[in-house]
């Protein structure tokens, strides 16, 4: 069963009971008197709290902590912000970070190969899905990645990929400080990281302990290089919101909603279509076998058609 996302962008006050998340919320012209409902702790996967107005007692976010899962809050600009997971998502946690810190270099390299050519060829799909027009380059790209990507062929990928997308909204560059559609792709990425990240944790791995990115800063290195071959599914449904209205921000709730579908969006992993969500615990099991040396590929999603 795929878990529920929650979001919250209005006052609320959020409690538990019985193993149940309670949510009240004040009461709203017509009506006077407040509303109340429950869900299943067990049944959440992500929240998103987008209101300064949300109250919430530590024995919510312990019971989500438990439950296994992700809280995302957002700023003032409803960008997301800060990330909260449960560091104790695996029975056999303690072997797996063993596994973890053993991956030899080498084998670190493989992995970032498989990913990068992963993610081009996605972005290949996505592209040619867009224009209408074959991007043979890039499918070029995507074969002749090396262990580590010694070529680069990421950032050359990327300069003919965001050339090419939202050219109709004159963001030809990606820059996630930059016009719209930046502010949504940030906003997608955002959810697409908690996802990634909260798969890893359940699969005993450790988030910040990158087979790539190693900034020190960086609290979420390993689901960075994760979720790069997911990017492409948030750069597709938001060419498609642009498609409908070429003036939508972030600040637009049905816009927001839309994004916030993403751990539903179907994705085929080895020809079996799964949500998101789950397509995510996949690979992050699967990450976790090649670590262990029980297999030597990474499980990614396969946007061509």
């Amino acid at each position: 069963m795929i878990k529920k996302t929650l979001y919250f962008g209005n006052p609320a006050r959020l409690s538990v009971a019985h193993s149940q998340l309670r949510i009240v919320q004040p009461p709203r012209p017509p009506d006077q008197s407040e509303t109340e409902r429950t869900i299943p702790l067990e049944d959440i996967g992500l929240v998103v709290i987008d209101s300064q107005q949300v109250v919430i007692t530590a024995a919510v976010l312990q019971g989500l902590m438990e439950s296994g899962a992700a809280v995302v809050v957002c700023d003032s600009r409803h960008l997301p912000s800060g990330l909260m997971l449960n560091m104790e998502g695996h029975s056999e946690q303690a072997e797996r970070f063993r596994a973890h810190l053993a991956a030899s270099v080498p084998l670190k390299k493989q992995l970032w190969q498989q990913t990068v050519a992963a993610k081009i060829r996605n972005q290949c799909a996505v592209l040619e899905e867009y224009t209408g027009e074959r991007a043979g380059n890039m499918r070029a790209w995507a074969e002749q990645v090396r262990s580590g990507d010694s070529d680069n062929l990421e950032a050359r990928a990327a300069v003919y990929y965001w050339r090419r997308m939202f050219e109709r909204t004159h963001a030809t560059k990606r820059d996630r400080n930059g016009p719209e559609p930046n502010s949504l792709l940030n906003y997608g990425y955002a959810i697409v990281r908690a996802i990634v990240a909260r798969a890893l944790v359940s699969a005993g791995l450790h988030p910040t302990l990158g087979i790539f990115h190693r900034n020190k800063y960086n609290a979420y290195c390993l689901a960075d290089d994760i979720m790069e071959p997911y990017r492409p599914y948030v750069d597709r449904l938001v060419t498609l919101l642009l498609a409908e209205n070429k003036d939508a921000t972030i600040k637009d709730m049905a816009v927001k909603r839309q994004l916030l579908s993403i751990p539903t969006l179907e994705v085929r992993i080895e020809g079996t279509r799964h949500p998101l969500m789950v397509a995510a615990t996949v690979t992050a099991a699967s990450v976790y076998k090649c670590f262990a040396g029980e297999a030597r590929k990474i499980k990614y999603p396969d946007m061509q058609p």
